[in-house]
Formats: structure tokens, C-alpha cells, sequence
């Protein structure tokens, strides 16, 4: 399979699922990930950022490795059920961003949960 058609399947998950959020407008975990980091993002119902976490951030890339595992991916998940609590959001629904759940976006989705998360 090449590149291109794995992207447009990505694609075209990420455009099914994102109409859904729209009819719900609900409050979203957003995550993206590279080959290299992984970003989390908690955006409202009209499309503003409320909460962020990231591998680039300073604080938390000094006390990882390497950014594209999935210990940094659990780690990011940590950091963003807590400061979403902290700003009194305690549900959400998960945005994958048309990636699979599997490997790095399962671990920051159960690191999430385990920190007081709902989705």
C-alpha cells in the first residue's frame, strides 16, 4: 500500500468522523500525531483551543527520550486529563484525527481515561 492511499484512507476516516462532531457539539479531544511527536488538544464546541499538550513543550520534553514512543504518548495523556480538570472539563469525545486506534493514540486515549478523563 502506498503512501497516498494510506493517507486518503486517514483522510476520509478523519471527514466521516468530524461530521459526527458537528452534529453533537460537544467539547473534543483532538490528537495528532508524527513520526515524531504527538499533540493533544482540547477544543470547544466553536472551535477554540481550551486546553494543549504536546512533546515539543520544555517541561515535558526534558523528562522524555525520544517523543515518538509510547511512554511520551502516555505522558501526554496524563498531562491533559489534568489540565483539563483543572479548567473543570471532565467530558469529552475523542477525536482521532482519522488515525487508528492502535499503538501511540490507544496509550495517550488510556493514560487519558486513567487520569479522569470520560469519553
Amino acid at each position: 500500500m502506498s503512501i497516498f492511499k494510506k493517507k486518503d484512507a486517514r483522510i476520509k476516516r478523519f471527514l466521516k468522523y468530524r461530521e459526527k462532531f458537528k452534529k453533537l457539539k460537544s467539547i473534543r479531544l483532538v490528537v495528532h500525531r508524527s513520526s515524531r511527536n504527538i499533540y493533544a488538544q482540547i477544543i470547544s464546541s466553536n472551535n477554540f483551543v481550551i486546553v494543549s499538550a504536546s512533546t515539543l513543550e520544555k517541561n515535558i520534553k526534558k523528562n522524555i527520550c525520544y517523543p515518538g514512543n509510547k511512554k511520551s504518548a502516555k505522558l501526554i495523556g496524563k498531562k491533559i486529563a489534568l489540565r483539563s480538570l483543572k479548567n473543570g472539563i471532565k467530558k469529552v469525545s475523542f477525536d482521532r484525527s482519522g488515525f487508528k486506534y492502535h499503538g501511540r493514540i490507544r496509550k495517550l486515549a488510556e493514560s487519558a481515561r486513567k487520569y479522569g478523563l470520560k469519553f
